[in-house]
Parts: C-alpha cells; structure tokens; sequence
C-alpha cells in the first residue's frame, strides 16, 4: 500500500527530481512532511510564489530536465502566474504542483479554495486533480510525459490534502523510454536545400528549439555553408548562436514593418525552431519580401505555417533537420555557389569588425555629468567576469549593449526569460546555479525588474546559493519611456512628459535591501570599480549584491 503523497515522491525520484522549488502552506504539509523520508530531494524554499516559479522555469531549461514547484491554494497559485505565464511562452517542461483543500468539504468553499484547475488551464499544457489517491500513479506519469513532449510546456496537478494521505494499492509507475529525434521528409529537404544553395541573400531567424535540441553548432554550420545573416528571436531564453560570430546581427524587432527592414531583401529565409514573429507594436506590412521563399523548421506542427505561410514546412526534430538540412546544402552547391557563400561569410566578417569597432567607441564617450554608461558598464564587466561565467539576463534596455559587447558561446552562457513579464532575473539565477552548480553565475537585472521578485534575495541567503545579483540601476523604468515615445509617434499623442516612470522618491537602496536579506552588497558609481568589485564577489562564494548606477537618460 502506498499513501498519495508516497506515490507523489516515488514518483518525482523515478523522473529523477532533485529540488522542489516552493512556497509551503497548510495543505502543502503532506509533501512538507514526506520530504524527509526522501533527503535526495531538497526544497528550495522562496518567500513569493513567482519566486518559485521562475526558479524552477530557469533550472528546467538550463538543466535540461523536468521541473518542480509548489504552490498554496487559490491566492498561491494566483501569485504565480505571470511567471507560468512566462514558462507557457518559453516552453519550460514544468510541473507546477499546489495544494488544495479537502476535496469532502469541497461544495462548502473553504477558506482559500477555488478551482484550481480552471485557474491554470489557460496557461498549461494539461491541468488536473485527482479525486482519490488512485489516480495519483497516472497523474503523475502523464505529467511528466506531457510536461516534455513537442511542444513541451508547463502541467499543473492540484494536490487535495485529504488524496495525499489516503492510501491506494497502484503503485507508481515507472517512466517510459521515448525515442523523439524524428528525420524530416527527405523530398522536403532537398527541395529546402536546392533553393538555400541557390540563394543570394540568405537570412535564418532562429528560436530556442535551436538551444533544446543541442544544435547550435549545426546552426553555425549551415549558416557559415550560405554566408547568411542570422538573427535570433525578440525575446530568447537561451542563446542558440555565438553571438560573436560573424553571421550573427541580433535579435529581430518587433513589428513586422522592423523586420521588413531587417530581412525584407532576403530571397530565402530559414525559420527555425521557434514562434515567429513575435510582436509589441502592429504595423499592416508582411516582413518578407514578396519574392522570398520560406522554409520553416519545427518538432510541432501547430507551429509549422502558424502566422505565416511558408513555401517549405518541415516537421522533425530541430538538430536533426538542421543536420540533414547542411548536409543537402553542401551536395547542392556549384562551386561557384561555394564561393558566393564565402564572399558573404568574409562580408559578414568586416561588418562584424565595423560594429566591434562603433561599440567600442561609443563605450569610450565620456559621461560628464552623468552616470556610468550601460555600454561602459559591459567593457568593464568582459574584461573582469570569469572565463567561464554563467549569465541570466533581464537588462531590458541594457540588453542590446550587452550582446554587442559579452560573449556567449554556448546555450548554457545564458538564460533568460521568454515570456516578457518582468521580475524573473533574480530568481533565474538561482535556478541555473543549482542546475550548473561549477559554474560561476551572473544576474543582471534592471532595477525595476528586480523589484518583482526581490525576495529572490533571501532565498539565496538562506540556502547560501554563490550568486551574484548585479542590478542595473537606472533609476526608471527607461523601456517604458522608449515605448512612450513610440506611443505618441504611432498614435499622434502629444508629448507631456513621462509621469509615474521613474523609481525616485524615494530611490531604492539595493544595498540595504540585500543586507537586510543577509547578502554581502556594495554600491557602485565608477566605471573602474566594477572589475574589483565583480572579482571579490566571485571569490567570496557567496551570495551578493552590487548595485551599479547607470545613465538612464534617453
């Protein structure tokens, strides 16, 4: 005989589950209770139930593997989520548990209740509870299965108290074994390869299926083959191509009239692994050239010919298409295709140099009267950060500065969130230390999004997880200024300042935030102080903070 909250255990140490990320309540009891029985699995406790959320969306995706966060009831799972929200959008293989009232008492409406299953559903790939311990075993196996399966994404399974101590004879059941890297129709890729080869201006936009395939260096292959320009995603939780790398012009814009001038000259475009296009501002313009051929590369099929149509759809595995796909390329080309893709590749190279060369210089302009410049901010923080540092980003306006300037070479260099809801820098970094527990990890968070989850702080104090939180302190949130001027030009709105967006009196003191949380923290204004500061927190292991005040003018 198993107890529920057996069966829930059991079965989160066959998936081989190594923390729990979570909030505890009075119906969390069971699994706080069962936790002793089971010291291969830690809890990993937040303050905030986004906290815990956007812990576990990060180690899932740096870890590669199913994650696990607790929720309490109703008002718990409510404050979690924006950050589902944000797992849901990156595709994060999750399971998001939380407990639930006795479900005997359940037309009387307890205190906290409410239908969980109904609260989650819009955001989850499957959501469910169970009436009795009975069906525990499959519930949990068929969460996990369909947490990974293409498109994999976030489950959410409520936990009534009462089903986690009735005891039921099924046991758990163990997980299968799935072999999913599918081949794509060959007649498809040769059809995709013919006109790649053929192309005289090819683009490939990627997505983070790139990065959860593991092929990122097939990606490099096949762009380096075409000499094509390469641009990622609006919002990446990985880096799914070296950003360094000559092929590579940065992430595409955000309306489809911006992406035109980005990729509109392209007569072949190669869209792989991801959502395209995401958008913030409407513009009624296609961003593909009228005479371009496109070939879109998916695991799913409700993702192939989505929002646009494409003249080559091929459902496989990410990494294997992309193989097959440089493979056909390189049998198709003439040899004087060959050396047009080449001619392009060492173009790239120059413009690559060109654009070193601007980044540099304009990290070098003298800030006067006014603070540290965010692009000063990253010469300093590449020429001090360890070599083998782990980045999770949330700079919002930094964030273009630092791809010009840092270096990531690998899907592992960096993680952040894909979804847009602010707040899950901090967090994240916690999450991809404990899934990259050798490597040194960097946050670098605006000072507006760490406001969302700065409880992230405690946490990492109270299980003294070696971080580094560096916050970018601009003191506004400066994207929202962006975006008003953007507002008024789109709607012809008249400009009257920008009220309510800044984080001014009075301003926030990171500092004492963080050593009220128990971290080490120090506040930095100098540009020559950032590497001593960056190489003594490192050193410490230990948790730390440093506030760095950036220019946020416009």
């Amino acid at each position: 005989m198993y107890t529920g909250k057996q069966i829930v255990m059991e079965s989160l140490v066959a998936e081989g589950v190594e923390h729990i990320f979570g909030n505890p309540g009075t119906t969390e009891l069971p699994l706080i209770e069962a936790l002793l029985d089971y010291p291969q699995v830690s809890y990993i406790m937040a303050l905030h139930e986004a906290v815990a959320v956007s812990m576990a969306d990060a180690y899932a995706l740096a870890s590669g593997t199913v994650s696990v966060a607790n929720l309490h009831v109703a008002p718990g799972l409510g404050n979690g989520l924006g950050s589902i929200y944000n797992a849901a959008e990156g595709q994060t293989p999750m399971i998001v548990t939380a407990g639930q009232q006795n479900n005997q008492m359940r037309l009387r409406e307890p205190l906290l209740s409410h239908d969980l299953v109904a609260m989650a559903a819009p955001l989850v790939k499957w959501s469910v509870e169970p009436t009795h311990a009975d069906e525990l075993p499959l519930i949990m196996n068929r969460a996990f299965k369909t947490a990974r399966e293409a498109p994999s994404g976030p489950v959410f399974v409520s936990l009534p108290i009462n089903v986690m101590e009735q005891q039921t004879r099924h046991a758990p059941i163990a997980p299968s074994t799935i072999y999913h890297r599918t081949r794509a129709d060959e007649d498809g890729i040769n059809a995709a390869a013919d006109r790649l080869a053929a192309a005289s201006t090819p683009v490939i936009v990627y997505g983070d299926k790139v990065a959860s395939a593991g092929a990122m260096t097939r990606l490099v292959a096949l762009a380096e083959h075409l000499g094509a320009r390469v641009y990622g995603e609006v919002l990446p939780s990985r880096m799914s191509f070296p950003n360094q790398h000559p092929c590579f012009k940065g992430r595409i814009l955000q309306d489809h009239a911006g992406i035109a001038k980005q990729i509109g000259d392209a007569d072949v475009v190669l869209l792989a692994g991801g959502e395209f296009f995401e958008e913030i501002w409407f513009t009624d313009a296609s961003p593909f050239g009228d005479k371009c051929f496109r070939i879109q590369v998916d695991s799913a099929a409700q993702n192939l010919a989505r929002n646009h149509r494409v003249d080559c759809g091929l459902l496989a595995d990410v990494g294997a298409a992309l193989d097959a796909l440089d493979q056909a390329v390189l049998d198709a080309q003439s040899e004087k295709q060959t050396k047009n893709a080449a001619d392009r590749l060492h173009a790239l190279a120059v413009e690559k140099d060109t654009e070193w060369d601007a980044q540099m210089a304009k990290a070098r302009v003298a800030s006067g009267n006014k603070a540290m410049s965010a692009a000063r901010l990253m010469v300093e923080l590449s020429a001090s950060l360890p070599a083998d540092v782990a980045i999770t980003g949330e700079p919002i306006t930094a964030g273009a500065d630092m791809l010009q300037t840092l270096s990531f070479k690998k899907p592992s260099d960096y993680l952040a969130s894909r979804g847009g809801g602010i707040g899950q820098g901090l967090p994240s970094t916690i999450g991809m230390k404990l899934a990259l527990p050798e490597r040194p990890v960097l946050c670098l968070s605006g000072d507006g999004s760490a406001m969302y989850t700065v409880q992230s702080l405690w946490t990492a104090s109270h299980h003294q997880i070696p971080v580094v939180f560096l916050i970018l302190n601009n003191g506004a949130y400066r994207i929202l200024k962006l975006n008003m001027n953007r507002y008024r030009n789109e709607f012809d709105v008249k400009d009257r300042g920008y009220q309510h967006l800044d984080l001014t009196e009075p301003a926030l003191d990171f500092v004492s935030i963080a050593k009220g949380m128990g971290l080490e923290a120090a506040r930095i204004e100098e540009p020559e102080d950032v590497g001593p500061a960056i190489k003594r927190a490192f050193e410490s292991n230990q948790p730390w903070l440093l506030d760095v005040v950036i220019d946020g003018s416009l």
